[in-house]
């Protein structure tokens, strides 16, 4: 089942073969350009400081700056590394998972 590639072309081995931060920035870079805030919004729930996702504005005609402040949010909170060693396997299957349905 592993060798099946997604709708990306790229099987789950070829995906996890990459690192935390390349799965990162493919999910993200996908995400942007679907406008998925839904996905932002999904890995953000599982940071450790997910409270401060409740700063962002949800208005329906801001969604570019949505997730503009989404993805700097993300920066912000891991400084680009994964300080949280528990959240990293969540996170990365989080971001295998999206790439492999889209």
């Amino acid at each position: 089942m592993t060798d099946t590639p997604a709708p990306g072309g790229r099987t789950f081995d070829e995906l996890d073969k990459l690192s935390t931060e390349d799965l990162r920035e493919q999910a993200f870079h996908l995400a942007r350009e679907r406008r998925d805030v839904e996905f932002f919004w999904s890995v953000l729930r599982h940071m450790p400081n997910a409270d401060e996702a409740a700063i962002l504005d949800g208005a329906p005609n801001s969604i570019g700056p949505i997730v503009d402040e989404a993805n700097a949010l993300w920066r912000e909170m891991t400084g680009h590394g994964y300080e949280e060693p528990e959240s990293t396997p969540l996170l990365r299957a989080a971001f295998i998972d999206y790439l492999m349905k889209h």
